[in-house]
C-alpha cells in the first residue's frame, strides 16, 4: 500500500548500493530459519536448539563449571543458567561440588539426561544432513569451513 501511495505521488525509491537480498547477515538469518524449522520438525523431543547444544556438549565432554560449558556453546552467563536451570527442572542435568574447587559447581548429565542425548544425536545428524542437503559433498565441506573460518 505504501509503495502504490509513492508511485502516485510519482516518488520513485532512491538508488542504492545496499540490497538486502545480498547481505550476508540477512542470507544466514534465512538459513538459520530453515534449519530452525527442520530441527523443531525433526528433534523428536520438546528440547530448544540451545538446551540440545547444552546437552549433546556435556555428552561430549562430560562434567563441567556452567561458565565453561557456556563459552563451549555460545551463550552468554544469562542464557547458559536458564538452559541450565530448564534442563535440571526436567531432570536432564544436575549441578555438584567441584572436588577440586569447593567454590564452583559443576554441571552434568542426570542418567535420563545421557539417555536423551543418546537417544536424540541420530535425530540431530539427520537435521544437519537436512540442512545441507541442497549442497553437494564438495559443497557441504567448503560451506563448513568458510563459516568455521567466520567464526
Amino acid at each position: 500500500m505504501a509503495r502504490s501511495v509513492a508511485v502516485k505521488k510519482g516518488v520513485k525509491p532512491a538508488k542504492s548500493s545496499y540490497v538486502l537480498d545480498e547481505q550476508v547477515g540477512f542470507i544466514l538469518r534465512q538459513v538459520w530459519q530453515r534449519h530452525s524449522s527442520i530441527f523443531s520438525r525433526d528433534i523428536g523431543t520438546n528440547l530448544t536448539p540451545t538446551q540440545w547444544a547444552a546437552l549433546s556438549k556435556l555428552a561430549e565432554t562430560g562434567p563441567c563449571s556452567q561458565n565453561q560449558l557456556g563459552r563451549l556453546t555460545a551463550m552468554d552467563v544469562a542464557t547458559i543458567k536458564g538452559v541450565i536451570d530448564r534442563l535440571t527442572a526436567r531432570g536432564l542435568t544436575e549441578t555438584s561440588q567441584d572436588p577440586e574447587d569447593g567454590r564452583r559447581l559443576l554441571v552434568s548429565l542426570t542418567r535420563a539426561g545421557q539417555q536423551l542425548a543418546e537417544k536424540v544425536a541420530p535425530n540431530a545428524l539427520a537435521i544437519t544432513r537436512e540442512t545441507l542437503a541442497p549442497l553437494d559433498a564438495r559443497e557441504r565441506e567448503m560451506l563448513m569451513a568458510l563459516l568455521s573460518k567466520l567464526r
